[in-house]
């Protein structure tokens, strides 16, 4: 499974407004597309979703998917239902992206993916074990038990 593509428009979303590096946003997202089980794709740019984290400090962190990426079966299998599970969320009617104004390593701008009862996905899915708590001294082992 690839993903879901949800095109909302612009009148269901609040209009986005320039802002300042490093200050918090609304993003208007026309296309909202769940890439993994913590990224999605907001009209073309990659974003890494921090459920209720704060920038480069905490977040989550789902198994990997791509080729390459993933260590063994198990974790390839996992990340698959990470990102079955964050594609389900994201449907949910009032689903809505927060810009934190900070950006990742990879350059990825860092975000808050939130339901529109204002919990975020990403505490669902750890909550729901699809996902581990992140810190910057995390090391990922999705491979054993």
């Amino acid at each position: 499974m690839r993903g879901l593509w949800l095109v909302l428009t612009a009148a269901m979303l609040p209009a986005m407004h320039c802002v300042e590096a490093g200050e918090v946003r609304r993003l208007a997202c026309l296309e909202l597309y769940a890439t993994d089980g913590d990224s999605v794709t907001c009209d073309g740019t990659n974003m890494r979703d921090m459920g209720d984290g704060a920038p480069n400090v905490s977040g989550y962190d789902t198994p990997e998917t791509r080729q390459g990426r993933y260590k063994c079966d198990r974790e390839f299998a996992l990340g698959k239902a990470a990102t079955a599970r964050m594609i389900e969320l994201r449907a949910a009617k009032g689903v809505y992206v927060i810009d934190s104004g900070e950006v990742d390593r990879f350059d990825r701008p860092l975000v808050w993916v939130k339901l529109a009862d204002g919990s975020s996905i990403g505490s669902i899915l750890i909550k729901e074990g699809h996902a581990r708590r992140w810190t910057p001294d995390y090391k990922a082992n999705w491979c054993g038990s």
